[in-house]
């Protein structure tokens, strides 16, 4: 997708003065995913989150229910503060190993941990890129935001574990018997990531641009891993990969708005801010999240979109929405790995099925919740 991207520039597909505002637009945004990306593997590699699932076991007292209840707080404070593509990656297996070794049925929890990866990422401009994009074109700040789009956040996560609960409430009864802990290897260590964590979070609400907060802490907690274990420190800690298809993405569709595309779908998209219009714009990004991807089905409808209330009811087709297909969200395609590095099947086929009831019912509902909550007539 790089290559797409670059060739796009090189033939002049994209010109330069829109590749200059792509990229005025965009770096920013893309040094904070590195920055974050950077920082949560070494979180990781502290034993931050085994710490807490650790902890969330013991305050389950044995009942299976009250361990799940804990494994949602988890992965929705987890989203909605580190992004969603943490909760899949870094999440997912502790949960899942949490619930194996306590002998539970682990497919509950994975998907408590995607489908919450998914649909709790609307809250903050950091849980998710379509949403830092979004903030970008609205000039909101991350309260603003929230302010925005709390009733279609609170529904999209209230209304997945619903579904969650009926679907595997036989599972989610009875009683496990919590694993003892091993030590922690380098509790210093832990306590400073810990600690660079508490700091980090509020500053991500605070109205100063995400990327320099996000910098000033990778790059300390770096130099603390350099200090104390320089030998866990490996360049595959860099998503390379997702970064170069986000950049080649960007690259692309602002290629493609640059020959028609935004007069093309203006048609498609409709216009307005009553309730029919906003769940047709809705219904129009969780389609195209799902038959493509949410990135580009977000960067090709918010030239069309114009008004935050419509860019509220995108975010919620593009974020709530991609339940169904594996390539949805890469969030998805990164918590399947996850699972088969642990030997978790899932059959894509049952995940799709109910995938397509959950968005069915969630992106209705919280563009209901929108509509309502911002007084439209």
């Amino acid at each position: 997708m790089l290559l797409a991207g670059v060739a796009s520039l090189v033939s002049g597909a994209l010109p330069l003065p829109a590749f200059d505002a792509l990229a005025g637009r965009t770096v920013p945004i893309l040094a904070f995913v590195l920055a974050m990306s950077l920082l949560t593997e070494l979180l990781d590699e502290a034993g931050l989150f085994k710490v807490v699932t650790d902890r969330l076991a013991g305050l389950g007292r044995g009942r299976v229910f009250l361990l799940w209840l804990l494994v949602v707080a988890l992965a929705t404070v987890t989203t909605v503060f580190l992004s969603l593509d943490t909760t899949a990656v870094l999440v997912t297996p502790v949960v899942v190993l949490l619930a194996v070794h306590a002998g539970i049925q682990p497919l509950p929890f994975a998907l408590t941990t995607i489908w919450l990866a998914n649909t709790a990422s609307l809250l903050l401009p950091v849980s998710n890129l379509t949403n830092l994009l979004a903030q970008d074109a609205l000039g909101l700040s991350p309260l603003g935001f929230a302010g925005t789009v709390w009733a279609p956040a609170l529904v999209g996560v209230v209304v997945p574990l619903a579904l969650l609960w009926l679907a595997f409430r036989k599972d989610l009864r009875g009683r496990y018997r919590p694993q003892r802990s091993p030590a922690v290897r380098d509790r210093p260590l832990l306590v400073i990531a810990a600690a660079t964590l508490l700091v980090l979070l509020p500053a991500l609400v605070s109205g100063v641009p995400v990327q320099y907060p996000a910098i000033v802490a990778a790059a300390f907690l770096l130099m603390v891993f350099l200090w104390r274990r320089p030998s866990v420190l490996r360049w595959s800690m860099v998503p390379w990969r997702p970064l170069m298809l986000t950049v080649g993405l960007f690259m692309v569709v602002e290629a493609l708005h640059a020959n028609g595309l935004t007069a093309l779908l203006a048609g498609t998209a409709g216009q307005g801010e009553s309730l029919p219009a906003l769940l047709h714009l809705a219904a129009l990004g969780a389609g195209a999240a799902n038959a493509a991807n949410n990135l580009p089905a977000y960067l090709a409808l918010e030239p069309v979109a114009g008004s935050p209330a419509r860019v509220a009811a995108l975010l919620i087709g593009v974020n709530l929405g991609p339940l169904v297909t594996p390539w949805a969200s890469l969030a998805t395609l990164l918590w399947h790995e996850r699972l088969r590095a642990l030997n978790v099947r899932i059959k894509w086929s049952g995940f799709a099925l109910a995938g397509l009831v959950v968005a069915a019912l969630t992106v209705p509902l919280a563009v209901v919740a929108l509509w309502l909550a911002s007084g439209m007539p």
